[in-house]
């Protein structure tokens, strides 16, 4: 188990739920609309804000009997979302065969990729295979410049993803209204992303310009007190003051719109969590089923599982998987 668990909770700020007066947003909405699935933490890189700690040695990966339990549960619940994350989530062994079920069912299937592996001779025909299933593409791309991106991901990553970018372009990502093409951006360090609107103008302005790249949407995403990225904090000796810098921009309007309360959250091992970042903390549903457990049974509202990594989504514009909330 990772040293990293949890290092928020040995900070000094109140446990979260003492900022909810709200009753209601400690629970999920009436009806889902995410179903997000990490297929496994194997990925070939080691990104160092990782918070679920992936890397080129983990072993977990996903089975096809999880799989399968997901695309029933997806049918009957009826979700309008499929997230599909990892890890690098095209180093699945299943990974394609889970995209088509997926997109057979549901109208909306994400991917998020490091672009990068995909670049790897035995990944190349993806980006065509994505295209072909008219899967969106969530790209994580921490800077527009190469120094900064390469010190949080590898060297020579920023390159790679720039290729890969044109790549998509060229069949139709970021154009074709059917080929959404989102990037993520990520803070370098123990700081708030810029505002969302400006820093995805100033994306779109320099990728053009230096590269001819175009793409629909950024994503400011607040780095998240857990995984890699808490282990950092804590060997910086900036654990603290980052949660007191959390706490301090509490927002109380992002609370209704929180991730937690429109998503089930699925590890590679089919334990079940509120969002992914609860997932890196192992923080499980309250009432620790599986994915498993879900087939043939309706959607419950359930109570939520907060943990002090919470404020790092509820900071300022707030911030969740798909950026600011607010």
């Amino acid at each position: 188990m990772s040293e990293n668990l949890r290092l928020a909770e040995t900070t000094s700020v109140p446990a979260f739920e003492t900022c909810i007066t709200d009753q209601e947003v400690k629970y999920t909405l009436d009806s889902l609309e995410v179903l997000q699935i990490n297929v496994g933490r194997l990925c070939n890189l080691a990104c160092k804000h990782c918070h679920v700690e992936a890397g080129p040695a983990r072993t977990e990966v996903m089975s096809r009997e999880v799989m399968e339990a997901c695309i029933q549960v997806c049918k009957e619940w009826g979700f309008k979302t499929v997230d599909i994350t990892g890890g690098a989530p095209e180093m699945n062994p299943d990974f394609e065969w889970f995209v088509d079920e997926m997109t057979k069912i549901c109208g909306h299937v994400i991917v998020r990729s490091n672009l990068v592996v995909m670049l790897e001779e035995k990944y190349k025909h993806l980006p065509q295979f994505l295209a072909d299933h008219k899967v969106e593409i969530v790209a994580s791309l921490p800077y527009y410049r190469a120094k900064e991106t390469n010190r949080q991901r590898g060297d020579g990553v920023f390159e790679g993803v720039i290729q890969m970018l044109q790549l998509l372009n060229s069949l139709g990502y970021g154009k074709d209204p059917d080929l959404a093409l989102n990037l993520v951006y990520n803070p370098n360090g123990a700081f708030f992303p810029p505002e969302q609107g400006a820093m995805e103008k100033e994306y779109k302005q320099r990728l053009m310009a230096d590269y001819g790249i175009v793409f629909n949407n950024l994503f400011t995403i607040t780095n998240n007190p857990t995984g890699r990225f808490a282990g950092f904090l804590k060997r910086s000796g900036n654990l603290e003051s980052y949660l007191q810098k959390l706490y301090g921009a509490f927002n109380a309007a992002t609370l209704p719109t929180m991730m937690c309360r429109n998503q089930l959250s699925v590890g590679w091992d089919g334990k079940l969590y509120d969002c992914d970042f609860n997932q890196a903390a192992d923080l499980p549903v309250l009432t620790k089923e599986t994915i498993m457990d879900l087939v043939g049974k309706p959607y419950v509202k359930r109570e939520i599982c907060f943990g002090k990594h919470c404020y790092g989504c509820t900071a300022g514009q707030g911030s969740s998987c798909g950026g600011a909330t607010e």
